[in-house]
């Protein structure tokens, strides 16, 4: 992608104006250490409700007797719902407020959260994560929204990788947690701990969110909302950075999907609790999102991108191995790579589109979410196909599309400077 399309924002609607650079937050100033806070607290209540089973598939596969790919449902449900309820939930935000939106979808989240330990099936257990999925929508468009409002743009891509940091730290304490608790006492009780914890980032979330000084209410009229919709995926642009987040999220929804069940298995026929503690690698993706913005400004979104598909694949190949720790340093080196890539894709959405930016954030969320969906799913099978080779292979083709991905963005870019240059 070029720097022309990558580092320039993109007018939709040029009518609408944007805030001026002074009125927004930037590092140092009043509320950006609260509003980081408050943003990175909501990213971790995210991230652990939304795959709090994702670590204790195979425990519920024995309760409920069911396969891999049955079990997967209950984590591709929480991400199908939220990628189907993402788009209308950020028109809400729109007309209602960021802040408004976001306290009210954790508030619902949560509150679904304390229902799933008592699901008497899998059948309902998959009905109530669907739930919380669709509960969940309403966080993560709006916050890129409300970054991109209330955050200086030469900080946004940082304030931005520090929500995906939350996110990464999110999945990675709960599915520590919940490994160790539900060695314990079951797998019931280690979602009903992550419930409990999210209630408590929830409500630390609301003390501490500035209120928005930037938020200029939109219009709920479904014409107003598909034109927007309609004009975000005519960009050519936009939707190179959509297909990427989808192609990353794939990798990733099929790796850590399976994984628990290939080290279930021999040669390393773990114990649950250590299984979960396999997942202290998300600390890695908090650091390479948070430091997104150094790699683009070192690389550019094209050498970022291409750096964090490089180092997915070599993860992907390495966690081939038959020896534990080789695993374990594929594991970091795809959510590293993972990580990377996706604040780099969404922070240059939100970058990107100047109105309209839940939408445009809503639309990359969807897409992101879909291939958690499609990867949590087709990873399963594949690993019932062919064993963990074959979910390797179905996160190899993500990656190469990724990489082909950015080498069109890359030509098309270069195409136009010709034909600036010509007239």
């Amino acid at each position: 992608m070029s720097p022309a399309s990558t580092e320039a924002s993109t007018t939709v609607g040029a009518d609408v104006p944007v805030p001026a650079a002074d009125s927004r937050m930037s590092p140092g100033g009043p509320g950006y250490r609260r509003m980081s806070l408050a943003l990175f607290l909501a990213g971790v209540a995210t991230f652990a409700l939304l795959y709090s089973t994702q670590a204790l598939l195979p425990l519920i596969s024995g309760e409920f007797g069911a396969a891999a790919s049955d079990a997967s449902w209950t984590v591709a449900a929480a991400t199908g719902g939220l990628a189907l309820f993402v788009l209308p939930m950020s028109a809400l935000s729109e007309r209602f407020g960021r802040r408004a939106v976001m306290t009210a979808s954790l508030a619902v989240a949560v509150t679904v959260g304390l229902l799933v330990p008592f699901a008497p099936s899998l059948g309902v257990l998959v009905v109530l994560r669907a739930l919380q999925g669709a509960a969940l929508a309403g966080l993560p468009a709006s916050a890129t929204a409300y970054l991109a409002e209330e955050v200086s743009p030469k900080a946004l891509v940082t304030a931005i990788g520090l929500f995906v940091a939350g996110n990464s730290v999110g999945g990675m304490s709960g599915r520590v947690i919940t490994g160790w608790v539900a060695q314990e006492w079951g797998w019931r009780v280690a979602v009903g701990v992550i419930g409990a914890l999210a209630v408590a980032c929830a409500v630390a979330f609301r003390m501490l969110l500035p209120a928005p000084r930037n938020f200029k209410a939109g219009s709920l009229r479904p014409r107003v909302l598909a034109r927007t919709v309609r004009d975000h995926l005519s960009n050519p642009l936009l939707c190179r950075l959509y297909a990427i987040g989808l192609l990353f999220m794939t990798v990733f929804g099929g790796v850590y999907t399976v994984i628990g069940y290939r080290l279930t298995e021999a040669p390393f026929s773990l114990p649950q609790g250590i299984i979960g503690s396999v997942f202290l690698v998300y600390l890695v993706g908090t650091v390479s999102a948070s430091t997104a913005g150094r790699l683009v400004g070192r690389l550019g979104r094209r050498g970022a991108l291409y750096a964090g598909g490089g180092t997915t694949a070599a993860g992907l190949l390495l966690s081939l191995a038959g020896s534990l720790p080789l695993v374990l340093l594929g594991l970091v080196l795809i959510t590293a790579g993972f990580f990377a890539g996706h604040a780099v894709a969404s922070s240059a959405v939100s970058k990107t589109a100047t109105t309209g930016r839940a939408q445009a954030s809503a639309l990359y969320q969807s897409a992101y979410y879909i291939g958690s969906s499609a990867g949590s799913t087709v990873g399963a099978i594949a690993f019932h196909a062919g064993g963990w080779a074959g979910t390797v292979g179905v996160g190899l083709l993500a990656v190469l599309g990724v990489v082909t991905i950015t080498v069109f963005g890359t030509r098309a870019a270069r195409m136009q400077r010709r034909l600036a240059t010509a007239a």
